[in-house]
């Protein structure tokens, strides 16, 4: 297995210094929340990628994913019942698989909730239909580029589609490509009915990643989360993928965050 940290825990850092620490602490991996930089990939220019992803590798780091990849969007919506909407979604998306690849990323992780819920009057299964029609582009475009689109089931609380791993299974199996998967999140699985390392289970085969954080939004071994049972259905499931710590508290700080998180995780772990 692999660690990574996610990028927007070092908010007010420059990204330089954020990768030096990062692999400083034990990290092998920082996964890129976009808004950091640009409020759209587009507005990112093919240097900026390049000196992005020269500045990782400078520090001995990978760029494992890009995540948060429709936050401060606006115009962009999965599950929206108007087409024009759709197409202009699948072609951002298919814009950022190709940040991720030029970045040298070879995960595009996909939460956002707010532009994949269920609009009022919209059926699961019109939702279903409505999000492979705008994903659809951006697997075939991580075909090309060797990067794969990785749906996050998210709880009830943060969205109303797609709520569990075997929902987001159900939906990967419609779209038949090693380029479309899933990834799991343990903040998110908290909310499932099964324990957790039994969805692990399930789901081995479909998942690709891996976010690891607590229920209270801080870092693994933040809060009630026993860290022991998962990497124990990880290692069975012969799990070799990224782990990457997302929090969204930040009360900690950034170098604590990072440096605990991956204190617990080799605790818990023994990696």
């Amino acid at each position: 297995m692999r660690f990574a940290i996610c990028s927007e825990i070092f908010k007010d850092w420059a990204f330089d210094r954020t990768c030096d620490f990062v692999r400083e602490v034990g990290y092998e991996a920082i996964e890129i929340a976009p808004f950091q930089f640009k409020p759209l990939v587009t507005d990112i220019s093919a240097m900026e990628r390049q000196q992005l992803r020269q500045t990782a590798e400078n520090a001995g780091l990978m760029i494992s994913a890009i995540h948060w990849v429709l936050a401060y969007t606006e115009g962009f919506h999965v599950t929206h019942p108007e087409r024009e909407v759709r197409v202009r979604t699948g072609a951002y998306l298919q814009a950022v698989v190709d940040f991720c690849a030029d970045l040298g990323g070879k995960y595009v992780i996909f939460g956002s909730p707010r532009r994949r819920d269920l609009l009022p009057g919209v059926t699961r299964e019109q939702g279903c239909e409505w999000a492979l029609e705008s994903i659809a582009p951006a697997v075939l475009r991580g075909t090309e580029r060797g990067v794969t689109f990785c749906l996050e089931p998210l709880g009830p609380n943060e969205s109303n589609f797609l709520n569990t791993a075997a929902e987001a299974i159900e939906l990967v199996r419609r779209l038949p490509s090693p380029h479309f998967q899933i990834m799991l999140d343990v903040k998110a699985l908290s909310t499932e009915a099964k324990p957790i390392d039994d969805v692990i289970r399930d789901a081995s085969g479909y998942f690709k990643y891996l976010h690891v954080n607590d229920p209270n939004l801080k870092g693994p071994g933040f809060g009630s989360v026993d860290f022991v049972p998962i990497g124990k259905a990880l290692r069975e499931v012969g799990y070799d993928g990224f782990a990457s710590v997302e929090v969204f508290n930040f009360d900690e700080g950034p170098e604590y965050i990072a440096r605990k998180s991956r204190e617990n995780l080799r605790r818990d772990w023994g990696e």
